[in-house]
Formats: C-alpha cells, structure tokens, sequence
C-alpha cells in the first residue's frame, strides 16, 4: 500500500480529554507524532452566557472569578473530570490559563475548590452534589461584578459551531496547553483532598505526569 499523502483529519475529543494528566499527555503526544490537529472541550464553554461574562466592556478585565455546578462523582473517574469538568472549564474560560496551584474543601454535598494563578489572581469552583445543581458563574472586575446565575446550559450548538470551524480550518479554539492545564486542576483538586485540603503545585503534577507518560522531554515539545 503507498503511503498517505494527504494530512490526517482534525479531532474533536469531547469532554473529558482523559482522566489524567499522564493520558492527556500520551494522547497529546501521539496526536503531534502523527502530526493531527485535535481539540477538547466542555459546551459550557462556548455557550452565550459564558462568553457574554468573558468579553464584557463593562468589567474592566477579570480580577478572579467564581463558577458552580453539578459534581457527582463515580467510583471509575477522579471526581471533577466525572462532571465537575463544566464548571471548571467555565472558570478557565473567564480566567485563562496561569493557575500554579489548587486547594480542595471537601465534604459529601459539595466541595470548593480554589485555584492561584501566576499573577496573584484567584478562581474558585464550588462543586455541588446536595441541593439545587444548577449552573452559574461570577467574574470580579476592575470596574464592576458581574453574574450570569443561572447559566443556560442547555445548548450545545454553539460548541458545534466551534468543532464545525475547525474541521474546516484545522486551528483548535482551545490551546491544548490550557486542556492541559484544566485536566492538572482537576487531578490537584483530588491530592488537595487527600492531603487534607493543602495546595497542590500544578507544575510538579504536569513533570510527574509526563515522566511517567513519555518522558520529562514531552511539556517543552508542546509549548
């Protein structure tokens, strides 16, 4: 059989990514080896709500920022990427990338989960299992508070609007650098849990993972 000629197809990978760092970065390894443009997200990041908060005048750029949502757990997933994902990628959403470390409350009906990022700023996610489990977010402004409570969580086109462009395109909405650094929050939330709520630093999880993954080489290779 001759060769390929043509480039491989773009991949959208629905949430979760993985449900660990060390997969992420094995899957984003063997997706650069075989040189595919590919991409994950949650819908709730794309939905009008979300986006309205991120790109609004009004704040003044976001200062920190608090989002919420259902969080059950199952036994076969770490407990965020279950379906705590939502609400930890709206907060990526409105914050960006930079967090360098997370701290967990737990209890049974829900958790905080707190995140620091490099430049002082925070981000919290309360993740709910007792009680009303709607959807909702807050960003903190230099200039204003604004909430979008609840969030309309309902659609999912607007996510197929994304995945439809990038088929075309081949340019990922989302880095996957920041892919990454969601699915490092959610794995430091669970060893803050183990360790009785203490921080967890982001960097030594991702260095941990992709040393076991594929080699420590792999993090410079992506960025």
């Amino acid at each position: 059989m001759p060769p390929l000629t043509e480039p491989p197809p773009p991949v959208f990978i629905d949430k979760p990514f993985a449900a660990t760092v060390r997969d992420a970065l094995e899957i984003v390894r063997l997706g650069h080896a075989a040189k595919t443009p590919f991409f994950s997200s949650s819908s709730l990041r794309f939905v009008p709500d979300v986006q309205s908060l991120k790109n609004s005048h009004s704040l003044g750029g976001i200062l920190g920022a608090f989002t919420y949502g259902p969080a059950p757990t199952e036994p076969h997933h770490p407990d965020l990427v279950w379906y705590g994902i939502h609400s930890v990628e709206m907060l990526f959403t409105l914050m960006g990338p930079g967090c360098v470390s997370v701290s967990r409350t737990h209890t049974p009906g829900g958790d905080i989960v707190t995140g620091l990022w490099k430049d002082g700023r925070t981000g919290t996610v309360r993740a709910i299992r007792d009680g009303n489990r709607a959807y909702g977010a807050v960003a903190f402004g230099n200039k204003a508070v604004e909430a979008k409570v609840p969030v309309n969580a309902s659609g999912y086109r607007d996510l197929l609007v994304e995945v439809m462009k990038f088929f075309r395109t081949g340019v990922p909405p989302v880095p996957i650098e920041e892919t990454l650094e969601i699915m490092a929050f959610m794995e430091a939330a669970d060893l803050s849990k183990a360790k009785g709520g203490a921080p967890v630093a982001l960097k030594e999880l991702m260095q941990d993972g992709a040393s076991k993954a594929t080699g420590s080489n792999l993090i410079k290779e992506i960025k």
